[in-house]
């Protein structure tokens, strides 16, 4: 960042929150913390390190990635919703954002009150996927043999509430099928339990399932997103194979905790933008699978506040409970 820019962001800092900001450096003069909701390893993991490691390098100060996974990302967003609105504390999450309103109504947060959107970083159409010694070829022979089965066909998910839970949901509820869901603490462990055929399927992001579909040791049978995805051209939408609003969007983006002065969150959203239409980071992406998503601050709040009443009608029909 240049001296004039980081002479801008604290000028402008210290008039929008006089006395808090009046003597502060400018900013970021100090490391900044991610919390990141979810384990190790996820995809909502992934995608937020590879775009703050040349963050970091854009603002000259590290981020530190702060892993805290539990109650489908509720706890880890609670400690950025107490944190101090002062650009050292951001939230890195997914669609569980939006969802865990609805199955968590009493959590010491609010989801549209005590965040700042910042920035989209990118979606990750969720691929359903099965172990080819199933014998399922298609989305409609998954779907037939649930019906067959009254309830005893297995679905794996990341976690209660998390987009790989809301992508099954959502084609179960269309479809008509019973099934018992199987939530585990991460892709890696739901995935493991795909391909040795104890689970019989799962909605994976599509950054931790395109090797094991490349090989051949999964087979994708749709994705869960509402067009194709560019990574996996061939596999039809849950739409396209006959099941009407079936989709379900997953998303990672960045927030900052509310009243986080708006030139801080103006410079993070305009140094991210740049980074993510840059041409090595949108090919580093394209390759985990991650299609672009641009919008600003403002728009992915608006899509935040809208995705909060579609999914809680969502966690009604299909009767789900948080995760205590």
């Amino acid at each position: 960042m240049t001296h004039t820019r980081r002479a801008f962001v604290s000028l402008a800092v210290a008039g929008a929150a006089a006395p808090r900001f009046a003597f502060a450096q400018a900013w970021p003069a100090k490391p900044i913390r991610a919390i990141v909701p979810f384990t190790a390893g996820s995809a909502s993991d992934i995608v937020p390190r590879l775009v703050f490691d040349r963050l970091s390098m854009e603002l000259g100060q590290p981020i530190v990635i702060d892993n805290r996974p539990g109650a489908g990302g509720a706890i880890g967003t609670a400690a950025v919703a107490r944190a101090e609105p002062d650009g050292y504390t951001l939230l890195a999450t997914a669609s569980a954002h939006t969802i865990n309103p609805s199955l968590y109504p009493d959590a010491p947060y609010d989801t549209v009150r005590d965040f700042s959107a910042v920035i989209p970083l990118g979606s990750l159409p969720n691929v359903l996927v099965v172990s080819p010694a199933s014998g399922m070829k298609t989305l409609r022979d998954l779907v037939d043999r649930a019906k067959a089965r009254a309830g005893a066909t297995t679905y794996a998910s990341v976690g209660v509430g998390s987009g790989s839970h809301f992508s099954a949901e959502r084609l179960r509820l269309s479809a008509g099928f019973l099934g018992t869901h199987v939530p585990f603490k991460g892709g890696p462990d739901a995935l493991n339990e795909v391909l040795a055929g104890r689970v019989d399927f799962f909605f994976c992001p599509i950054p931790l399932a395109l090797p094991f579909v490349r090989d051949g040791r999964l087979l994708a049978l749709a994705v869960g997103s509402p067009a194709r995805a560019t990574s996996l051209p061939d596999v039809p939408t849950t739409i396209e194979a006959g099941y009407p609003d079936s989709d379900f969007a997953f998303w990672i983006g960045v927030f900052a905790p509310s009243k986080t002065p708006a030139p801080v969150v103006d410079l993070l959203y305009q140094t991210t933008f740049k980074i993510l239409q840059s041409t090595d980071m949108r090919e580093k992406l394209a390759r985990l699978g991650v299609d672009p998503m641009p919008l600003t601050p403002a728009g992915f709040d608006d899509l935040v506040k809208r995705e909060i009443a579609a999914n809680a009608a969502v966690v009604k029909a299909a009767g789900i409970k948080g995760d205590r």
